[in-house]
């Protein structure tokens, strides 16, 4: 595998200016596709701009001074992606990685809501001794009670305590959620759902959203839960 990747082809969310070095780090394999994601190095030192060179912000991490989920990560290209939490206690500073119209960005966060992560149930399948094993959106796996899982549906959402790992609330994807979109050209708004469309075909389902006033028909895929009736996290903007 690859070590590096060349500038030209990174995602804009970046932030990496394309006519500096020829090649920038690439991330770790991890629970997050290539460019759905953000490796470490490039968080501090392009898009928060807390580290001015490639070898302070390996510095940084090294030393123990980042954490994603709770966790210190010490690899330069561990990548986070999606409702990922990056915490950096000596700057008493949160970011939460959001949708956005570019792709991601991070979103400045208070310490209670960087206590939280919410997880989008991508799998279910039912394991020994009366569990169930729930995959989440960003590879993830949970065990928990098969009684329990039978109310959880995929696409749901699960609000999950990192410190304990305590499950929160279960946000159901039905009408009336609220909702972020997670990919394509409308990434980034959020709204109610109104209707969703089951085609019964090898089309995929469609989500029906309101947002500013303007309809939307959005794959059922690309949206996240973020609340029943009002969003639990901070979105952008």
């Amino acid at each position: 595998m690859r070590k590096h990747l060349k500038r030209l082809r990174v995602p804009i969310f970046w932030n990496v200016p394309k006519k500096e070095n020829k090649w920038v780090t690439r991330p770790r394999p991890g629970g997050h596709r290539l460019f759905e994601s953000i490796p470490l190095l490039t968080v501090l030192r392009d898009v928060l701009k807390i580290a001015d060179t490639a070898e302070e912000a390996k510095t940084i991490i090294t030393s123990r001074k980042v954490l994603v989920d709770g966790r210190v990560r010490t690899d330069h290209k561990f990548a986070i992606g999606l409702m990922d939490v990056l915490s950096i206690p000596a700057l008493k500073k949160s970011y939460r990685v959001m949708p956005s119209h570019k792709g991601l960005e991070l979103v400045e966060v208070s310490a209670a809501e960087a206590a939280k992560k919410l997880y989008r149930v991508a799998g279910k399948t039912s394991a020994k001794s009366g569990k169930a094993q729930l995959r989440m959106h960003d590879g993830v796996s949970m065990l928990v009670d098969a009684a329990e899982a039978k109310k959880i549906a995929l696409g749901d959402t699960l609000v999950i305590e990192l410190g304990s790992k305590k499950m929160g609330d279960l946000l159901k994807l039905e009408k009336g959620a609220y909702i972020i979109i997670t990919k394509g050209k409308n990434a980034g708004l959020a709204g109610k759902i109104e209707d969703i469309i089951a085609t019964g075909t090898k089309e995929p389902d469609k989500i029906i959203t309101k947002v500013g006033g303007e309809k939307l028909e959005v794959i059922k895929s690309y949206v996240l839960v973020v609340g029943k009736n009002e969003p639990v996290i901070k979105l952008a903007g």
